[in-house]
């Protein structure tokens, strides 16, 4: 059965400012970003649903590990206290793996031009 990767986008709103930067980087300073974070699973087509897994099943699993990000000050939430794209991507893998089985990749997008990829250890 052949494995298929699908994909959700979440968008959330967040400030932050990054702590393992000097005090001149104009990231250590308090600022807000408009997330946007897709969520990769990879597997094999149910052959009963035709579906990897439901869209609406996949943003059930998602929405609580989101509203907690959303208009928040990511310093302030535990496990992200330097919140990097690259420390929220391992941060969001870890909240979201147990629930999504067949996560294979987080895709944080903080501006138009700069994000990172995450597909787990």
């Amino acid at each position: 059965m052949p494995k298929l990767e699908i994909y959700k986008i979440f968008r959330f709103e967040a400030a932050h400012r990054l702590t393992g930067v000097p005090a001149t980087h104009k990231c250590s300073r308090m600022h807000g970003h408009s997330y946007e974070v897709q969520v990769w699973l990879c597997g094999p087509v149910d052959p009963r649903t035709g579906f990897v897994m439901d869209y609406g099943d996949l943003a059930t699993a998602c929405e609580p590990v989101f509203e907690r990000l959303d208009h928040a000050i990511l310093n302030e939430i535990e496990g992200l206290n330097n919140p990097t794209s690259e420390n929220m991507s391992v941060w969001l893998w870890n909240a979201l793996k147990p629930q999504l089985p067949l996560l294979s990749k987080i895709i944080i997008k903080e501006t138009e031009s700069s994000g990172c990829i995450y597909t787990g250890s």
